[in-house]
């Protein structure tokens, strides 16, 4: 019988394997030099933790709410949720911090929750400015709070790695519905206890 990790999306592993030999081939190694034999299996395995969240449905995170509270309806923020995404476009790294800010209606979510619907975002190949708005967008659904903040920070390897080799340079973007856009305290005061210095 198969293992049923041998084939993922319609592809057989070996295909996958193969695949990365071609890649080598093309940047000019031999892929059966001993220090490149076992690389194809590594990249597949790779893949396969990179781009997990493909099998996550952020929404089921959220979906576990606790309404005993006390009466708690004050800003939740969850700040410097470190992640590791790919961009689409050149298929390197993106590595950021995200934060997280909502203002419950009646029910709030475990804060570990709120990690794991970054992660799940996170762990496809991803545009920055879609990962927020899709973060945001999740929340707001599930959670139908009275307002939500996600604000994004991450530097680039497509940038920094290639084409202009720019260093130290981040990228930021946010998202901000309901109360966060349109009450500029509420946002301010977001923005504030993230650190940022437009709060």
């Amino acid at each position: 019988m198969a293992n049923p990790d041998d084939e993922r999306n319609g592809v057989a592993r070996d295909e996958a394997e193969a695949a990365v030999r071609t890649l080598l081939r093309w940047a000019g190694e031999d892929p059966s030099r001993e220090g490149l034999l076992d690389t194809p299996k590594r990249v597949v395995d790779a893949y396969g933790d990179w781009f997990s969240g493909y099998g996550d449905d952020p929404r089921a995170y959220l979906e576990r709410t606790f309404e005993e509270v006390a009466g708690y309806d004050e800003m939740i923020v969850l700040r410097d949720i470190q992640f590791e995404s790919h961009c689409e476009h050149h298929m390197a790294p993106i590595i950021g911090r995200a934060h997280v800010g909502y203002l419950p209606d009646g029910k709030v979510v475990g804060i570990s929750k709120l990690a794991r619907v970054v992660e799940a975002y996170a762990r496809r190949f991803q545009v920055q400015e879609k990962m927020t708005a899709q973060i945001a967008a999740v929340i707001e659904d599930v959670l139908k709070p009275r307002g939500v903040g996600v604000v994004v920070e991450a530097s680039h390897e497509c940038m920094t790695t290639r084409g202009v080799h720019k260093r130290g340079v981040s990228m930021v973007t946010s998202k901000m519905l309901g109360g966060f856009r349109d009450d500029a305290r509420t946002r301010q005061e977001f923005l504030r206890f993230i650190g940022d210095p437009r709060g």
